[in-house]
């Protein structure tokens, strides 16, 4: 029987699953851990599974001195020294492929409804400013037809541009390499350098991994040159953006309206965003669909049981600890 420690209850049936064959402990309330708390939860725990809000540092791995296996409740594992986890022989596990089309749709929701201004058109109606049908009340810009620029062609981004395509809308993109070029036939998508990229899109949709070098990727030089009037959607990791610079493009151009489901320094926001009307906010819910949270906690501990056996899971981070 091994001990479990989760940082917070997970929804579906997943948790009750573990707790038919192994000691699973589960912080109490709807706060992260602080980091004592973290540390007093692994220091007996064989197996930690986390949320990507919690820091598993080297501090707290280190307190896990039991700890054999780290498993992280979302795709990416910004939020865990993977390398230091490895050195110690510890696999991480993450959810990659399950959360795909809900962030996707979440990214596509965020940028139809800056398209079309619904933030504000819902606030001027509840507010009772509304006095009836004009001409131009609250005009925004079509999306149909319009160029799309995705940065970071992974799952989402792939499946960004296939609901994308639906609209008729032109697609260019950046990654670290081209995607096949059958798939880019398939999407009608082009590979572009990201400066063309920006100065071309009326729309840009970011979907790359959080890493030392996508940090402040849309810096106030990135930001000031993209194209008069386009939008940026961001539903991958905050500090990509430099949000005190975003703040700048939103109030003195070039950026129309900027959708964002992700942010710098979660749950703080920059208080200017709060403030400006063209910008809608969304407290991290990319992947927010009863289906999509049950499978990530599902697939979790089908990979913990995986290794429990001594097999080696699809979704293990670190294959080189396996063996």
């Amino acid at each position: 029987m091994a001990k479990i420690f989760v940082t917070r209850e997970l929804p579906g049936k997943a948790l009750a699953q573990l707790r038919q064959h192994h000691d699973v402990l589960v912080h109490p309330g709807e706060t992260s851990p602080t980091t004592d708390e973290l540390k007093a939860g692994v220091k007996d725990a064989d197996i930690l599974i986390c949320l990507l809000t919690d820091s598993i540092d080297q501090n707290i791995i280190s307190a896990g001195s039991k700890l054999k296996i780290i498993g992280n409740y979302a795709v990416g594992t910004n939020n865990i020294d993977v390398d230091w986890a490895t050195v110690n022989d510890i696999a991480v596990l993450n959810t990659p492929g399950v959360l795909t089309d809900a962030s996707a749709d979440m990214a596509f929701a965020l940028l139809l409804a800056t398209a079309r201004r619904l933030g504000e058109a819902d606030r001027f109606v509840r507010d009772g400013k509304w006095s009836g049908w004009d001409p131009t009340l609250l005009l925004g810009t079509q999306v149909t037809g319009k160029t799309l620029g995705i940065v970071g062609m992974g799952r989402i981004g792939i499946a960004m541009a296939q609901r994308a395509k639906g609209f008729g809308m032109r697609i260019l993109y950046t990654n670290r390499q081209p995607v096949p070029a059958g798939l880019e036939r398939d999407l009608g998508a082009t590979f572009v350098e990201l400066s063309g990229l920006i100065e071309k899109s009326d729309f840009v949709s970011l979907h790359c991994p959080l890493t030392p070098t996508t940090r402040h990727l849309f810096n106030a030089k990135v930001l000031s040159a993209m194209k008069p009037g386009s939008i940026l959607i961001n539903t991958a990791r905050g500090p990509v953006v430099d949000e005190a610079a975003l703040v700048e493009a939103l109030e003195n151009g070039p950026l129309r309206a900027a959708g964002l489901d992700v942010f710098e320094d979660e749950p703080n926001v920059h208080p200017k965003l709060k403030t400006l009307p063209n910008v809608l906010l969304a407290p991290h819910v990319g992947s927010a669909t009863v289906e999509t949270r049950s499978e990530m906690a599902d697939l979790l501990v089908r990979g913990i049981q995986t290794l429990l056996r001594d097999e080696q899971p699809n979704n293990l981070v670190n294959p080189e600890v396996f063996g």
